[in-house]
């Protein structure tokens, strides 16, 4: 698509609604009536208007199994700078062979253009671009703490009843609603179909978003929501705690009994909807998540990785001390320690139960600050740590600047796309570590300087030893993980 159409998609966008979050808003779209095509009817998208027509309530969706997204073979799919027309129709045909009715796909994608502020913020997400004092900052306010301590009140008979059938604790799920929609003040309101088919479209992430379309198109087809309700983040996250479409598909659950799974509008739906997806992911019933720490004089800062593991006693014998200078509870658990903000920062001894909000947002930003906001939510103070001096955070560019010398040193940080993720912070770990730096894992200035020198006089080699050659808690995250990135939502980190 030539930049001329693409500058004439952004116009009619922002005419059509306006911007969420970086100015995008809701593009109307009507749900539409449907009639199932015959398996040899030829696929088609078409911007007709049949009458619209109510969708009914329909019943709570039942898991799905992953293989089912995506069979028969997708097809491989046209990218920019074939027109995004082309690309629309190869996806539709894709999904009419998977069952889905024309009547739903001409729905779907009717109006439908490429968003650029969709791909504007794929590129700059808070979790991955601000340092972690300036994202908890954002995330946790008095205001929002005093409004989750009134809400956890209010819905203090139905948190404890979904307590006591999965074990997720309620101060955790109402932290997530508090991050993900500011307790559903902020669902989001772009169409969840035209978000997905941008980021597809796009390539970045190609496979990931063409499944969640595919999702998203299903549960159109199935009558769960219509077409105009189905809005969203910027990612295709839905609802008051911002579930993907292919987890709402395994995952929403009717909470009020009123025979739907309306993660938008009904608070109980949603929060049912967010406990059962973290039993499922893992959550262990009266574990914490983690607690701030303090580390001895001395200590070994390549140990504080998420795949360095060792039990309570373990880390009481290294000279961990809980923050309050306090001895840490004994046991053999396994958990890991963490440096969000480098070794002048905070250290979080993190619990199996982080890795499950992990598998909910792949950020170690985000998954720390729901953590903190929940103890904040119970009472507990503020951190100990403090920001290190001269917290701010990298240029983008210098921070693809980083990922592209470490790669050609031999170090894997992931794709250079200028996002600080759990993949770039390993890499800059093991780079520490084997030029005898303190290997804390913190992407400076000075270290990316000095990473860029040394590329620049460098051959591509593959370092000797790198990684801990320690088992990891947690596997690679089970879902395509929340982003969200945001969420089960919400995009998964780079």
């Amino acid at each position: 698509m030539t930049a001329g159409r693409w500058l004439g998609a952004a116009s009619a966008a922002i005419l059509l609604g306006g911007l969420a979050a970086l100015g995008l808003r809701e593009l109307g779209m009507d749900d539409q009536g449907r009639e199932r095509p015959s398996a040899s009817r030829e696929p088609r998208v078409t911007v007709t208007r049949p009458a619209n027509r109510s969708a009914a309530p329909a019943p709570p969706p039942q898991p799905a199994t992953p293989s089912a997204a995506l069979s028969p073979e997708p097809p491989t799919l046209p990218l920019p700078p074939a027109p995004f027309e082309t690309w629309r129709d190869a996806l539709a045909a894709y999904a009419q062979r998977l069952g889905i009715a024309q009547a739903t796909l001409d729905a779907a994608f009717r109006d439908v253009i490429p968003l650029p502020a969709v791909i504007a913020l794929d590129r700059h997400q808070s979790e991955y671009t601000r340092t972690f004092f300036g994202y908890l900052k954002a995330q946790v306010s008095p205001g929002r703490i005093a409004r989750g301590q009134a809400l956890l009140h209010e819905h203090a008979a139905l948190l404890a009843d979904i307590e006591r059938r999965h074990g997720v604790p309620g101060a955790v799920l109402v932290a997530l609603w508090a991050m993900e929609s500011d307790y559903g003040a902020q669902p989001g309101t772009i169409p969840v179909v035209a978000a997905l088919a941008t980021l597809a479209y796009d390539g970045r992430r190609r496979e990931r978003f063409t499944t969640e379309l595919i999702e998203a198109l299903r549960i159109l087809d199935s009558g769960a929501v219509a077409v105009a309700e189905m809005t969203g983040s910027w990612a295709g996250a839905m609802g008051q705690l911002q579930f993907m479409p292919s987890t709402y598909r395994r995952y929403a659950r009717d909470g009020d009994g009123d025979g739907r799974a309306d993660i938008w509008n009904s608070t109980p739906d949603a929060l049912e909807s967010a406990a059962i997806y973290l039993a499922a992911s893992g959550w262990q019933r009266d574990q914490p998540w983690g607690r701030e720490v303090r580390l001895p004089p001395g200590f070994d800062l390549s140990q504080t990785r998420l795949s360095v593991t060792k039990s309570l006693d373990a880390w009481r014998r290294l000279g961990v001390l809980s923050a309050d200078a306090q001895p840490l509870p004994g046991g053999d658990t396994a958990t890991s320690i963490v440096l969000p903000a480098g070794s002048r920062g905070p250290a979080f001894m993190v619990y199996p139960n982080f890795h499950v909000i992990l598998d909910w947002n792949r950020s170690l930003h985000y998954a720390l600050t729901a953590g903190y906001l929940a103890d904040r939510l119970r009472g507990a103070g503020p951190l100990v740590g403090r920001p290190p001096p001269g917290d701010r955070a990298l240029p983008r560019r210098g921070v693809i600047a980083l990922q592209e010398g470490l790669a050609s040193l031999g170090f894997d940080a992931g794709e250079a796309d200028g996002l600080i993720g759990l993949k770039t912070r390993d890499a800059v770990q093991d780079y520490q570590r084997t030029r005898g730096l303190p290997a804390d894992a913190c992407p400076t200035a000075e270290l990316i300087a000095a990473v860029a020198r040394e590329a620049a006089s460098a051959t591509p080699q593959t370092p000797a030893a790198v990684g801990t050659g320690s088992t990891p808690l947690h596997s690679q995250p089970r879902r395509s993980s929340v982003r969200p990135a945001q969420s089960p939502a919400t995009v998964a980190s780079p």
